[in-house]
């Protein structure tokens, strides 16, 4: 991917891309103010403002490691929203919904990109060709395709974004949000045994993902991200 082009995709990723972090962080804000707990909202989370939620590695340096060296997938995360689980009603099962509430998110944020797009597409059916066809982006079709198709483009990465996002999050390994949901279904002494992995969570997935030990459930995991992407595209 030359320079220019780089430059032409990070301008079309960067904005679905911060909607999706900052749409995940602020529905598990929302679940945890309606479930008793008023931290985030208090803190002035509960918000969709980008800088409420910045983090300079997860939102900004991961994603643009992740494009200029052509890793074939977009990724990153935004500041977590700070939760008391104290405050909540019913600390265990609470936790649960609240931890649930950010994959639910952005697959909702992957429908309603989809939906957009379907009733963008209806309208003005040339657009999606125009899009896929490789190029100038902000130079097809005239001066509104010129507008138009750049959108549909960030419609695309919406839909992508939002179910990695999504599906990433609930693989069952804190600290992702799949790890706290099987913390709040499991026995209070199993749960807390599986917690005391959290601080190397991240190296455990990291680890899976570079060994590959399980590779049927790794293509079952992206397959079933296609079958999402495709299903949320109406395609």
């Amino acid at each position: 991917m030359e320079f220019a082009q780089t430059l032409q995709y990070l301008s079309i990723v960067a904005l679905p891309f911060t909607i999706a972090v900052s749409f995940h962080e602020a529905a598990h804000g929302y679940v945890a103010n309606r479930l008793g707990d008023p931290t985030a909202r208090l803190l002035g989370r509960l918000t969709l403002n980008p800088l409420r939620h910045i983090d300079l590695f997860g939102t900004i340096l991961l994603p643009l490691i992740l494009v200029i060296s052509h890793a074939g997938i977009i990724f990153g995360y935004a500041k977590p929203v700070p939760v008391n689980i104290f405050n909540l009603r019913n600390p265990k099962r609470d936790m649960m919904w609240v931890a649930a509430a950010g994959p639910a998110g952005n697959l909702l944020l992957a429908f309603a990109s989809g939906l957009l797009m379907r009733i963008i597409l209806l309208v003005r059916p040339e657009l999606l060709d125009l899009a896929n066809a490789g190029g100038n982006l902000f130079a097809r079709g005239g001066v509104a395709a010129s507008v138009m198709v750049p959108l549909v483009l960030m419609i695309q990465i919406s839909i992508l974004i939002n179910v990695i996002l999504g599906v990433f999050n609930l693989i069952p390994i804190p600290p992702l949000d799949g790890g706290k949901i099987l913390m709040g279904i499991m026995p209070e002494e199993k749960a807390r045994l599986l917690a005391k992995i959290e601080p190397f969570g991240f190296l455990i997935i990291v680890g899976l993902i570079v060994v590959n030990p399980f590779g049927v459930s790794t293509h079952w995991i992206f397959g079933f991200m296609e079958y999402l992407v495709r299903l949320f595209s109406f395609s």
